[in-house]
Formats: structure tokens, C-alpha cells, sequence
């Protein structure tokens, strides 16, 4: 088994590449209300993230409903985005599951997390040091996978199909990401591997 197969934070994409042409263009309008749905939950994972810090320094743990709280707005995101980046067509579900494991419900995405039973007790003090490389890292994908929604844009108006190395890359960047996150917001103690693969 891989490193980064096994890693505790999985995210999966799974849909059929073809895609109308002309969803491109209206898929960012019909994504808006899950876009603000997940801005208000990005501001409540920042909340409940500060008080992690506390109970990671006092109890060397998170709690299993704050955890699966944080697990669940990172689900929601992921599927807002997909549909955001017109990976596929089916509108997903305002579903607000509090669990660390997919429940399921949007076919196309799965996201979970394994829920850590310790974490280091000083970790989060100094987490976001070591993660400066994957920083650095994180910048070039974002900006490679900026170029390639619009490629995919393109592609999708003209040919009605989302070129699969595209979007592999755009949800391979995208997990990439979500491992940084989960890292440095106390959601597990193993560093992220420098690696695109799932």
C-alpha cells in the first residue's frame, strides 16, 4: 500500500467525463447558494478549528463531534467546488451529515477522514512551521489547476467532454490541499506527502 493511499484524509472524484455543453456557463450561477453556504461554513470550521487547538494542548485529542463538525464542512466544500468546476452535472444535496465518514449521498464525491484517537500534545504550536514547503507546493498547484478549469472550460463548450487528465489533476490538486489543511488544523499528526496520487 502507497503512503498517500494510506493516508487518514481520502478524497474521490467519480463521474462520466461528458458533460452538456452548456453547463459551463450556468453552473457558477446555479452553484451560488452552496458557495455561500460553504463561506459561512469555511468561517465556522475557523471557529471550531481555535478551540481544536485547546483541546488538542490540554486533552491530546479532538472530540469526536467537533471533529466529524470539521469533517462535515470539508465534505460540503468539496462538493460545492466540483460542481463549481462543471465536473459533472448533478446538483448536490444540501446535506449537513456531522460524520468523518461519506455518507453517500452525492455519488460523484467521497471525502473522509480518520478520526485520530491522540495527537501530540505540542504539535499545533509549531504544525504551520513545517508545513511552509507544502506551502510553496500548494501555490504552484493552485495555479496550475487555475489553468486547467479554464482548459476545461474549453474544452467541455467544444467538445462536450472534460478531458480526464485535467480533471484528475484539478481533484488531485485539490486533495493535495485538503491534506495540508487537515495537517495543520489538528486533524491528524502525519505529514502530508509531496505526492498527487491518491
Amino acid at each position: 500500500m502507497s503512503i498517500s493511499a494510506s493516508y487518514p484524509v481520502q478524497l474521490e472524484f467519480h463521474a462520466d467525463r461528458r458533460i452538456t455543453r452548456w453547463r459551463p456557463l450556468v453552473q457558477w450561477l446555479l452553484v451560488i447558494p452552496h458557495l455561500m453556504i460553504a463561506s459561512a461554513l469555511r468561517s465556522l470550521r475557523q471557529v471550531l478549528t481555535l478551540i481544536s487547538l485547546f483541546t488538542v494542548l490540554f486533552t491530546e485529542q479532538i472530540p469526536r463531534p467537533l471533529f466529524d463538525a470539521i469533517v462535515m464542512t470539508y465534505r460540503y466544500e468539496w462538493r460545492a467546488m466540483s460542481y463549481a468546476f462543471f465536473m459533472h452535472e448533478d446538483y448536490p444535496p444540501f446535506d449537513f451529515d456531522l460524520s468523518s465518514e461519506d455518507d453517500g449521498v452525492e455519488p460523484h464525491t467521497s471525502l473522509r477522514l480518520t478520526y485520530p484517537e491522540h495527537l501530540g500534545r505540542w504539535r499545533p504550536l509549531y504544525k504551520w512551521f513545517l508545513a511552509i514547503p507544502q506551502y510553496f507546493v500548494l501555490a504552484g498547484l493552485a495555479i496550475a489547476a487555475c489553468l486547467g478549469i479554464v482548459a476545461g472550460f474549453f474544452a467541455v463548450l467544444v467538445t462536450g467532454e472534460y478531458p480526464a487528465g485535467i480533471r484528475d489533476f484539478v481533484v488531485s490538486a485539490y486533495r493535495y490541499g485538503l491534506r495540508v489543511e487537515a495537517y495543520v488544523g489538528f486533524l491528524t499528526d502525519r505529514y502530508p506527502p509531496f505526492s498527487l496520487a491518491a
